[in-house]
């Protein structure tokens, strides 16, 4: 069987360590994680990167969430595919129950991923798009301060994977930068595990009824 891969870039590492040497993943696609800023142009990218492997693999991972627009997206695409459970890459890295009770005992919470992490302040600025005004002339200070000022915590997720302690001297410096207390918790990998085992599961399939007597 061929499986293929398309992801979000922040949960590239994450998705790498646990597929790696793994001879049925023929295909691996990680896109900009700054797409969901527009999240109808998100949608059209991911359906159009899936579809692109139509006859070339026998199932898809769709390495997002529902991630504000792409709910159902498994079932418009071209090719068997299974999408990550959760409403985003964080809800995936926590497991739902552990994300919403941290939400709720700091509602001003930074959820720093081992991807964010790695990304950094110049992730947040691309994301929001502040560098086309820095090149105007305009201070990404006084914007950040403007739309961190709800927050209080910078929360790194540790999900065993990637070298923690730059990691998490990285997610130290975003949180200081951003003048917010830094805590730590452990993740999971769980879900994506699951998903894993899913499509694996679809890929036998498609696969077996395409050639069944092989």
């Amino acid at each position: 069987m061929k499986i293929g891969i398309v992801a979000c870039d922040i949960l590239k590492n994450e998705i790498e360590a646990l597929t790696a040497g793994d001879d049925d993943i023929v295909h691996r696609e990680y896109l900009e994680f700054a797409l969901h800023v527009y999240p109808a142009e998100m949608r059209e990218k991911v359906i159009e990167t899936v579809n692109n492997l139509e006859g070339k693999v026998d199932a898809v991972l769709i390495g997002y969430a529902t991630c504000q627009s792409l709910d159902s997206l498994d079932k418009v695409v071209k090719v068997p595919s299974v999408m990550l459970e959760g409403d985003d890459c964080i809800g995936v890295l926590m497991g739902t129950r552990s994300y919403e009770e941290a939400k709720v005992d700091c509602i001003g919470t930074w959820f720093s991923s081992p991807g964010w992490a790695e990304q950094g302040i110049e992730a947040v600025i691309k994301e929001l798009h502040l560098d086309s005004l820095i090149d105007e002339g305009y201070s990404s200070e006084y914007f950040l301060d403007i739309i961190f000022d709800a927050y209080t915590r910078c929360l790194f997720i540790d999900t065993g994977v990637g070298d923690k302690d730059e990691l998490l001297e990285k997610s130290l410096d975003f949180a200081e930068q951003l003048n917010l207390r830094h805590e730590c918790t452990v993740g999971t990998l769980e879900n994506l595990k699951t998903a894993l085992h899913r499509v694996k599961q679809l890929a036998k399939t498609v696969a077996a009824n395409e050639y069944p007597n092989s």
